[in-house]
């Protein structure tokens, strides 16, 4: 099945983990080639206007800044979206319950298989930036 299809399906784990309050974090690795950015982190913040997301950019310099943005779960989908199969392989949810592992084959098939969870407790996110 083409990745796309298989990432939507893997999205709809990550809106019933927060929705169930079992979101711990997002993790996107498997770089592709030899890119600056080393890492996406996505982790909850739960906030007076509702659910959000901070998305952590991190650089394999240290010239380059790590960089952080509160999203919606929806504005997250897109942004992680634009950087499957361009930058990373792999996409992590580590949830309470279990973790899922979303990777994406040299052909351009999605793949999705479940671990024991990493996580017991749900941490929220503290924006460094501020």
């Amino acid at each position: 099945m083409p990745y796309q299809d298989v990432f939507v399906l893997f999205w709809k784990q990550v809106k019933e983990s927060v929705q169930e309050g079992r979101f711990a974090k997002l993790t996107m690795a498997k770089t592709i080639g030899k890119p600056n950015l080393k890492n996406i982190f996505v982790r909850p913040v739960y906030s007076e206007d509702g659910f959000l997301v901070l998305v952590k950019l991190r650089y394999k310099s240290r010239e380059t800044e790590d960089k952080e943005d509160e999203l919606t779960l929806e504005e997250a989908f897109v942004f992680l979206k634009s950087h499957l199969r361009t930058s990373f392989s792999s996409v992590l949810l580590f949830t309470t319950t279990k973790d899922v592992i979303f990777k994406i084959n040299k052909k351009g098939a999605g793949r999705i298989t479940e671990n024991s969870p990493s996580f017991h407790d749900v941490t929220q996110a503290k924006n460094d930036l501020e």
